[in-house]
């Protein structure tokens, strides 16, 4: 395989919202630094605004705070949030927000200039182009690197300390060696490790995206970094079989959540999101389903809001109401929730960080849907941790200058025989998809899937455990036939090493504080005892659990141990 070394002084893994953000802003603060952005895809439709998106969820409305948003972020995630970072992203939400009107987003303004508001917290905008704004953004800035195409597989780590990473193309036999003063991680959240709603040929039709494979969780557990509240597992409440947005609906036109006797029942259950989900869940176990979003008392004029607002970020909801010839308004729309996702960016689950976004390895920062300890934090809080990661780590690189230990060349050699032997190796027993498969079936039967509503117990948890085990032996012994294969193989290792954790977590966590997202059978009620945070290291190949106390708003939290 040819090798090719890239030398730079920061190193920005993905090139989604978070990412491309963060390298623009580095940019800006220093023109004199190297910076690489390295995606898996392509910036211009990467990330989980590759589609587009047609609100910004997370914005100062006017009258309204940062402490107001810190505050529904926390009473939506029952006090386990790090209201550090909650406050520190907050303040900044307006201002991200101004940056992506000045590079070209379209944002809904009324009769006097301001902003459309949707509710407390959201504003309106035609987002469809977002990413390729990002991308254009940070095309500007000459000193950027962008690597398109390159899969980042583990980090090159020595003493708690990074120097760089290595990656593989997706498309040619070229392996990738990046050495870096400092690493920004923004690959996201995990979505594949449950067996999804729809199957077959749909199965990547899903709430999150499925290339989002937890690469960087990944690699961080592998390295030893602490990673934290995994057991948040964020299940999405939806529009049935097109797993589109339901805050369009219920938000822009202010519909309920209605059952087949057309009752409204989101207020029995409570309206935090992972109620919402367990509400539906529960209605349709007790025989009043199907569940729905009631619009048929809606107006024409909202319905038409309705279906461009999807064309922006869903089209496939649009599309079909249309086929059917049945509008929102002929006919309410029916819901259910997607599978569990690990995801930092609306629950909580990803690295342990200081208040910098700095993760427990020196030198690797942390921004969006991979850093852990900040709910709801949506597009612009991704940006805004994008920016707080970069001044971060600009400040670091001018203040050290460490040289990278010999290590390091062997760790990279390490890396690459490993994937040279995946390609050499002759076709296996199981193919990769049979595993993904073996992996997504265990977790949906054993660790709290669609198929047992969400709901597990300790016994099941640790068959789930003991199966993902021997499934991680199996991947070891796959084949890849070529480079997209490769990628494929390591995407699947990287899911179960994530899987192995989250049962860790939901097995440490005696207590169902949020219905659906964590509902253990063997302990139904919040338990005080755990108003804390479940944090894991992983260590010779086991996933240990730590505990720590709660972080404060205004509390600076930097890393003791």
């Amino acid at each position: 395989m040819e090798q090719k070394i890239i030398t730079t002084d920061l190193l920005v893994i993905g090139g989604g919202a978070a990412g491309c953000y963060a390298a623009r802003h580095a940019a800006q603060l220093d023109p004199k630094l190297r910076i690489t952005i390295v995606e898996k895809a392509d910036i211009r439709r990467s990330g989980c605004l590759a589609a587009g998106v047609n609100a910004l969820n997370a914005y100062i409305t006017k009258g309204k705070t940062p402490d107001f948003y810190v505050d529904y972020a926390k009473n939506d995630a029952a006090g386990i949030v790090r209201e550090d970072l909650l406050l520190t992203l907050s303040q900044r939400l307006n201002k991200v927000t101004a940056e992506l009107e000045k590079i070209g987003l379209v944002i809904l303004k009324d009769a006097n200039g301001e902003y459309v508001a949707r509710g407390d917290r959201n504003i309106k905008i035609n987002g469809e182009n977002i990413k390729p704004l990002l991308a254009r953004a940070v095309r500007k800035q000459r000193q950027v690197k962008i690597i398109n195409h390159v899969n980042v597989v583990d980090y090159l780590v020595a003493d708690r300390h990074i120097y760089g990473a290595v990656g593989f193309s997706t498309v040619t036999e070229q392996a990738y060696i990046f050495h870096a003063k400092a690493v920004i991680i923004a690959t996201g959240g995990a979505s594949g490790l449950y067996r999804p709603n729809n199957p077959g040929f749909s199965k990547h039709k899903m709430w999150y995206p499925p290339f989002n494979t937890g690469a960087g969780y990944a690699m961080g557990l592998r390295a030893g970094a602490e990673m934290t509240t995994f057991e948040m597992r964020f299940i999405a409440l939806r529009c049935k079989d097109t797993i589109a947005p339901v805050g369009t609906i219920a938000q822009g036109v202010g519909a309920k959540q209605v059952n087949a006797l057309g009752e409204v029942y989101e207020q029995k259950y409570g309206l935090r999101t992972s109620e919402r989900v367990y509400g539906t869940v529960q209605e349709m176990q007790a025989g009043r389903g199907p569940c729905y979003l009631q619009t048929d008392q809606i107006t024409a004029a909202q319905e038409q809001d309705l279906y461009h607002a999807y064309l922006n970020m869903s089209p496939a909801q649009t599309l079909k109401w249309l086929e059917a010839k049945q509008g929102p308004r002929q006919q309410n729309v029916e819901i259910e929730g997607t599978e569990p996702y690990i995801v930092g960016g609306h629950a909580a689950s990803g690295y342990w960080v200081s208040t910098d976004r700095e993760t427990t390895i020196h030198g690797l920062f942390a921004a969006g849907d991979v850093a852990g300890g900040a709910p709801q934090k949506y597009v612009t809080g991704a940006l805004a941790e994008g920016e707080i990661a970069a001044e971060a780590a600009v400040k670091q690189l001018t203040e050290t200058d460490i040289s990278e230990p010999a290590v390091i060349t062997a760790q990279a050699a390490q890396i690459l025989a490993q994937a040279e032997t995946y390609l050499r190796q002759t076709a296996s027993f199981y193919q990769i998809r049979e595993i993904e498969e073996g992996m997504q079936k265990v977790m949906d039967s054993y660790a709290g899937g669609i198929t047992t509503h969400y709901e597990y117990n300790g016994q099941q948890l640790a068959l789930a455990q003991q199966k993902i085990i021997q499934l991680q032996a199996l991947i070891e012994q796959a084949a890849a036939a070529d480079m997209h294969e490769l990628m494929s193989l390591y995407e699947v290792r990287e899911r179960l090493l994530i899987c192995q954790c989250v049962i860790a977590h939901l097995a440490a966590r005696k207590e169902t504080r949020w219905h659906s997202f964590a509902e253990n059978l063997d302990h139904p009620q919040v338990d005080p005892h755990f108003n804390k945070y479940v944090n894991s290291v992983y260590r010779a190949g086991k996933v240990q659990i730590i505990f720590r106390d709660l972080v404060k708003r205004r509390q600076r939290y930097e890393h003791q141990n």
